[in-house]
């Protein structure tokens, strides 16, 4: 039986700062018109830490029962090793999404936007059949683009959404941003496992592509966003602060260029995903500073 040890790196937490970045970029879009509101945001993070919390469990077990990840090379799964049965493991994933539906509808219900609740059915709908379900989505090369609309621009824009009650560019801008950030963590763990994705006959889109192009495409995944910041301090000199992300952006870049055992690209995830939590904290607070 798997212990609580092992349900906790089942939750993937290395993948968390992604679910944080959007919601703080949409947050500090708020601040900017001086529509910031600490309730709904933190109602709003609560939705995208279940959701992403809920997607990994969901993989594990979808990926565990079709035995994809009986040629796995990166950490263990809970379904996969055995540690825990796939039902459980089913359950828990259920767990937190319905966890993320029931903050979901409150925040639905605090706005009175109550036609979100069907965006919010189709994220629950897009988390399960990445890997679930008999044609899952993530099997035909198509995660990364998911991946970037709704832990990119869905979160963002959502998030700034319920809060000012209209659709701001900026939040569009700075939603793609985030989600440039989350594709490439997707892209750099399935770069990692292009030869057993293969033998297991899951298409991703870096099986399809190939390793080298795959790490071509990744750089420009976290390099498009330090362009957008760069454009971005035209209008707003504070969100400088942005441009401290390079520090991570350099030794990435490095893993992407010659890491090649699965240790090198699992670290260059965890750095990815970190410089996607810094992109949104560090831009976002470059926006809060435009009303003080």
């Amino acid at each position: 039986m798997a212990d609580l040890k092992s349900w906790v790196s089942g939750a993937r937490l290395r993948t968390l700062p992604l679910a944080v970045a959007p919601v703080a970029l949409g947050a500090a879009t708020a601040e900017a018109t001086q529509n910031f509101d600490a309730l709904l945001t933190f109602g709003a993070l609560l939705v995208a830490l279940f959701l992403q919390i809920a997607v990994n469990y969901a993989n594990d077990y979808s990926d565990g029962v079709r035995g994809t990840d009986e040629f796995r090379v990166g950490p263990k799964r809970l379904t996969g090793s055995g540690e825990a049965r796939a039902d459980d493991v089913k359950r828990v994933a259920f767990v937190f999404f319905g966890l993320a539906a029931l903050v979901g509808l409150a925040l639905v219900i605090a706005t009175s936007q109550y036609w979100l609740l069907a965006f919010g059915a189709f994220a629950i709908l897009a988390a399960w059949y990445y890997t679930g379900g008999k044609h899952p989505y993530g099997y035909a090369g198509l995660g990364e683009v998911v991946v970037f609309v709704f832990f990119g621009l869905f979160a963002t824009v959502g998030t700034n959404f319920i809060q000012t009650l209209s659709l701001d560019p900026l939040a569009i801008v700075l939603g793609s941003a985030a989600g440039f950030y989350a594709s490439a963590v997707l892209l750099i763990n399935n770069i990692r496992d292009i030869a057993t994705d293969t033998q297991a006959g899951k298409k991703t889109l870096a099986v399809r592509l190939g390793d080298r192009r795959s790490r071509v495409l990744f750089l420009f995944l976290i390099f498009i966003p330090l362009a957008i910041n760069i454009l971005l301090i035209l209008v707003y000199p504070a969100t400088l602060l942005g441009l401290a992300n390079v520090l991570l952006l350099v030794p990435i870049s490095g893993i992407a260029l010659s890491g090649r055992t699965p240790k090198e690209l699992i670290t260059g995830l965890k750095l990815t995903s970190y410089a996607g939590l810094g992109y949104g904290l560090l831009v976002g607070a470059g926006l809060v500073l435009v009303n003080f």
